[in-house]
């Protein structure tokens, strides 16, 4: 996830002091409907959790969300959003009633399939109660209408996700729970979504979503901007920020739609760096594979009280310019990460440890440090440091998993294993990674079945020394 730029690439990580609390949300009851669905059976209600031991809220049972379609408008002034989700689900068993993620923001109405719903607000979540019972396998859409102030939630480690205020707009970052401070979502890693986004702001802002930009339009003072994003994404690498931007677009020789979004403030600084995007994303590509997705580029915001980048889908934000190594960390997380998911949270290594490795990688083969001197300089640290503090396979709490132990040692891991098998089978390894599970998802566990099926060999006790084993393993 999030590259910290006040933080060496080894260790990314550190809380923002900013604690912005989350609106308590009041339950709303519409009666009348929730009387007319009858009372829910055992076994029909979508739970209110995608069951990922973290975040226990995140995510939700009884369907799947094929696609999101997100009309916004937001008053850079008074703050003010007002927002319109429909979203195209399928329902994966019997439903008299199920969740949605929310947080904050006031919903004025809920229909399921054209026809008015019951619904009321617990904690997070947004309880939807159809008319009629949904079928396993039903295809159905969802439309909620909603309006607020959004403010961003505060993470286990203390800073700001979601959407996060701007001098001049919005800066929209939501990993690990920040989705729903701005849009009703099925908000886990595990339910991906194609998107459309409508964004309508003050003429003079630009609104940056994920994926190619359809168009714009501007009338009365304000400007519409239509964005989709086609390949599957999650809902906490959904964006919608807005600012006053300078706009750069252009396409690759390799046919990818780079649109660059920087704040004037930033500008200077961070030219040289995005101008070097896209030999960064032809040299990953060479490792890794085709890059995933048909858009490219950077949201570079002037947000100084964020302190993080994070890797939205397609297109990073970035709170201040970035340097070379979180752009290659950011680009990375395209395809670790963002193309191939988790399924839990705890594998988060699989993210954060594979794109700081590549930072390692980019250095050794661009006249740099090589990626032993990186894990040498590492390792160099006593068993006291917070490098051994915890595993980075199963850091133990949503409090632990954006910090150094999974940047760094899930990094040192990698390396681990390709002195083990060498160059050769480890490239063909990552490169296989990406592609098998490319638009879906993978777990620690089949990525160590594939290091094995490709090596011929038992790597059980190098993973679990690497990832699983707390304190400081003796020297390889």
């Amino acid at each position: 996830m999030r590259t910290h730029r006040r933080q060496a690439a080894a260790g990314r990580r550190t809380a923002v002091l900013r604690r912005e609390a989350v609106l308590a949300t009041v339950p709303v009851a519409v009666a009348a409907l929730l009387g007319a669905a009858g009372p829910a059976s055992a076994g029909t209600v979508g739970a209110a959790g995608a069951g990922d031991p973290y975040f226990p809220l995140s995510g939700n049972g009884g369907y799947h969300v094929a696609h999101y379609d997100l009309t916004l408008r937001y008053d850079t002034t008074t703050r003010h959003l007002d927002g319109t989700a429909v979203l195209t689900a399928r329902a994966t068993q019997r439903l008299t009633r199920f969740d949605l993620d929310l947080s904050g923001l006031k919903v004025t109405d809920v229909g399921v399939e054209g026809v008015t719903a019951g619904f009321r607000r617990s904690g997070q979540e947004l309880v939807v109660t159809p008319r009629r019972a949904l079928a396993k396998g039903q295809e159905f859409r969802v439309t909620v209408a909603y309006n607020g102030t959004p403010k961003p939630v505060t993470d286990p480690d203390g800073s700001a996700d979601g959407w996060i205020p701007t001098d001049d707009g919005a800066f929209v970052a939501g990993e690990p729970q920040g989705a729903m401070t701005w849009f009703p979502s099925n908000a886990h890693p595990t339910d991906k979504s194609s998107y459309d986004f409508t964004i309508t702001v003050p003429e003079g802002r630009t609104a940056v979503a994920n994926g190619v930009l359809l168009g714009r339009r501007t009338a009365a003072g304000r400007t519409t901007f239509r964005w989709r994003q086609s390949e599957p994404m999650a809902a906490y690498l959904a964006t919608a920020t807005v600012g006053t931007f300078q706009v750069e677009r252009y396409t690759t020789r390799d046919g990818i739609q780079v649109y660059n979004a920087v704040d004037s403030r930033e500008a200077n600084a961070a030219a040289p760096v995005l101008k070097q995007l896209p030999s960064v994303l032809d040299w990953e590509s060479k490792l890794f594979g085709p890059y995933p997705f048909r858009s490219a580029g950077a949201i570079v915001d002037h947000a100084p009280s964020v302190g993080y980048a994070l890797e939205t889908q397609g297109r990073p934000v970035y709170d201040a310019a970035p340097d070379l190594n979180t752009l290659v960390h950011e680009s990375a997380h395209q395809w670790f990460g963002d193309s191939v998911s988790l399924t839990a949270w705890k594998d988060i290594w699989l993210n954060e440890g594979f794109a700081t490795y590549a930072e390692w990688l980019y250095s050794e083969q661009h006249g740099g440090d090589s990626a032993q001197k990186a894990f040498d300089a590492l390792y160099a640290k006593p068993a006291s440091d917070g490098l051994w503090a915890y595993p980075a396979g199963d850091p133990g709490s949503g409090q632990n998993i954006f910090g150094t132990p999974v940047y760094a040692r899930g990094a040192m891991t990698l390396h681990e294993l390709r002195k083990a098998v060498g160059d050769r089978t480890f490239f063909r390894v990552l490169r296989t990674w990406a592609t098998d599970h490319r638009a879906g998802h993978g777990t620690t566990a089949q990525f160590v079945k594939l290091a094995e099926r490709e090596s011929g060999r038992n790597l059980d006790a190098l993973f679990h020394t690497w990832l699983y084993t707390k304190d400081k393993p003796s020297r390889p």
